[in-house]
Order: C-alpha cells, then structure tokens, then sequence
C-alpha cells in the first residue's frame, strides 16, 4: 500500500486511489457492519478501539474476522481499527489471515517500534495489509517522521480528541490552535514519499455546513479526504475532496502530454511548461476521482 515514488518513469499512471472519506463503523454491531460497504464511502474503518466496551473487545474481534471472511467487494476498502498495546496485536492476529483486510490502522501509535510489532504479525500471516498510524499525543507528533518511515506504513492519521486533551488545546472557530500540528502531518507524509492524509474526523455530525468549511480548509491545506463517524457525514466529505470534472480533465490532459513528449518536459494545450512535478499534481488529483471516473 505504499505511495507512488516521485520520480516514477510512467507518466501517464494515475497513481494508487486515494479514499476521500473513510467511515468509522463499531465492530461489536453486525447489522451496521452489514450496512457499512453501501454508505458511499471510499474506505470503512471496522473500529475495535474506542467504539467498543472494554467487556466487548472479544466479542468484537469475533465479529469482525467473521464478517471480514465474507467480504468479497473491491470498490471499498477495508480497514480495522485495532486497539493499542498487547491487545492491538491479539487484534491483528485475529484478522490478518482475510484476504479483504487493506490495512490496519493502529490506534495510539507512539513509535516506529509499534508499527514494527503489527508488521511481524501481519507477515507471519502472508497479509499484504497496509498500516495507518494514528497520532493521538504529543510525543507521536514529534515522532511522525520516525513513524511515517516504519515498514507498511501507507499514510497517516491524527486522533485529535486524545490529542487535544494531551496539548490542553480547546478549539476556536477556525481551528488555528492545530494548525502546527495538521501541516507536520502533511509535511512528514510528502517527506517520507506516502500517500496524504486524511483529515481528523468532526464529532459533531448534525452541523454539515460546519463540516463542509472545515473540510474545505484542510483539502487547502493538503488533506486529500476525511475520516467520518456517521454516514450523513459520507455525501459532504465526498464532494469536498472530489475533483472537479475540469480539474480532472486537466490533470489528465497533463499525463497524456508528457506521455506524448516521450521525455521529461512537454508543452500542454494552453502553451505551459509541465514536468515531472506538475505531473505529480496530475496523478494525486485523479487518484481521488470518484470509481469509475478514472482514466
């Protein structure tokens, strides 16, 4: 699952799809899980971690590899959120093994050290699941390039609640109090050559116009989707983050130039100069094109 190098030689490749939303849904609820592929959404992440009771993990972890085993759609992805620690590996072990699962994303990861252990298990399984690093605290912040360059790792991840509270932050208005925080993110992923991250998830699911401008805000900011915590949040996440149609045809109009140059510099319809970099631009704007859409 890992990001397309910056110098790759196909010019015209679109590059890896990009999920522009990723739906949390509950692991202990099998009739949301039932649900959960048809909500519109790019991803779904199958949460074992917050969402669950603690007396309800096991139960959860059942459920969930049984309901991994049925999955046999490739237009979503799959995802699980495991839980920290001992009980994250347990986790991972219990779902490794399902051909559906791409990717983990590992709660409360505080070091590259974390995403080795998840990597151990996942390997002696044969998965080829990716993993997503969730910082939640301060020293993971720090530590987000160390993270960013630990094997699998496919993009990252802030859990801003738990982050929040370890800063002693208290959010205003136009959130500038993350502002450090949310472009470290977007800096360590173009550094360490993975896919963007997704925005943090809005807990405050009826205010979708409040959702659409912050949603705006990050896609500006180099957030290329949005984790959801509820289904209604799916539609206004997806057109943020949605290319427009011109935009796409441009960034394809891009690919084909350089393809046609048959180098490294062409010249596009409207007499610019395009490179290898703008052809970079080109290949993150369609891989965010909705299915079906793509070149």
């Amino acid at each position: 699952m890992s990001a397309e190098p910056a110098s790759a030689p196909d010019t015209d490749a679109p590059g890896p799809r990009l999920a522009r939303s990723a739906l949390y849904v509950p692991g202990d609820a099998p009739e949301k899980l039932e649900k959960a592929l048809d909500r519109g959404a790019d991803e779904v992440i199958v949460d074992l971690e917050d969402a669950v009771a603690p007396a309800r993990k096991e139960y959860a972890r059942s459920t969930v590899a049984d309901w991994l085993s049925s999955v046999d759609r490739t237009d979503v992805a799959v995802t699980v959120r495991v839980n920290a620690g001992e009980l994250g590996l347990v986790d991972v072990a219990a779902i490794a093994g399902a051909p559906a699962l791409a990717g983990v994303v590992l709660a409360k990861a505080e070091r590259a050290a974390d995403v080795l252990a998840v990597d151990r298990v996942l390997a002696a399984a044969g998965s080829a699941a990716g993993v997503v690093p969730l910082l939640e605290s301060a020293a993971s912040i720090l530590r987000a390039g160390e993270i960013a360059a630990a094997p699998r790792v496919h993009r990252l991840q802030v859990g801003e609640a738990d982050l929040r509270a370890d800063l002693g932050v208290t959010l205003g208005p136009d959130e500038r109090e993350l502002l450090y925080v949310r472009s470290q993110v977007v800096l360590v992923s173009a550094a360490a050559r993975i896919a963007p991250p997704i925005a943090p998830v809005s807990t405050d699911f009826r205010d979708l116009d409040a959702l659409r401008r912050s949603s705006e805000a990050l896609a500006r900011m180099g957030f290329v989707g949005r984790a959801c915590i509820h289904p209604a949040q799916v539609a206004v996440v997806n057109d943020v983050f949605t290319p427009s149609e011109a935009a796409l045809a441009e960034a394809a109009d891009v690919l084909a130039a350089l393809a046609a140059a048959g180098s490294g510099v062409a010249v596009d319809g409207r007499g610019r100069m395009i490179d290898e970099a703008v052809a970079r631009q080109a290949r993150a704007v369609l891989a965010r094109a909705p299915r079906g859409d793509r070149p």
